[in-house]
């Protein structure tokens, strides 16, 4: 099968295997040749743990053993999210600890709990790659973000400076749910960071496959 160069999308790629699609756990159909990361969305997380989510919770259980599994995800905090703090930190944290338990990595969507976030990171002491994913932030938080081990994926949109502040070996890029074409960004990226296109694709594939693929 062919590598990924787009790590988070909700569309197949026009060419199969060259993304990572991400969907829920209750609609996962693999198809041949692509790759996926499944996981249970705050937004999706209700304001209590109930059997519903006990059930979607041991659904995905069963699935990110799957060989097209490449991640989980995306797991995450959201405090505009409906679901209190608290709940969703418990769902987050039963998909972290799966993430751990396979050696796979963890996609985050975070909305202004960025405390929360790196507290858990902390207590959790992960060996796996945790990938903050659709990063926009200043180039101060995408700092503090390397300094305590993440990865950072870029979309469409985001601040140049820090694009051009997060080391090479800590960088992935995205489409998300946009309709810009994945090498478009890679494109665009290289030139926010001054680097030739194929030395820049040559830097991503080399950490999208430490991240992965090497376990």
């Amino acid at each position: 099968m062919k590598r990924p160069v787009d790590i988070h999308t909700h569309r197949l790629p026009r060419i199969p295997g060259t993304a990572i699609v991400n969907c829920y756990p209750d609609v996962f159909a693999p198809k041949e040749g692509e790759w996926y990361s499944v996981g249970i969305h705050p937004w999706y997380v209700p304001a209590a743990i109930t059997s519903n989510v006990r059930c979607e919770m041991n659904v995905l259980s069963s699935l990110i053993g799957h060989p097209q599994v490449l991640a989980i995800g995306e797991a995450g905090l959201d405090k505009l999210a409906d679901a209190p703090i608290a709940v969703q930190i418990e769902v987050f944290e039963y998909q972290a600890q799966l993430s751990v338990e396979l050696g796979k990595p963890l996609v985050i969507h975070l909305v202004k709990a960025v405390e929360e976030l790196l507290k858990l990171k902390q207590r959790l002491q992960p060996a796996n790659p945790w990938i903050i994913h659709g990063f926009r932030g200043k180039p101060a938080l995408a700092q503090d973000y390397v300094r305590h081990g993440f990865y950072l994926s870029f979309g469409e949109k985001y601040q140049e400076e820090s694009l051009r502040t997060v080391p090479a070996g800590r960088l992935l890029l995205e489409t998300d749910e946009s309709g810009v074409p994945i090498m478009e960004l890679y494109r665009r990226a290289s030139e926010v960071r001054g680097i030739p296109l194929d030395r820049f694709m040559e830097d991503m594939q080399e950490n999208i496959d430490k991240v992965f693929f090497k376990r």
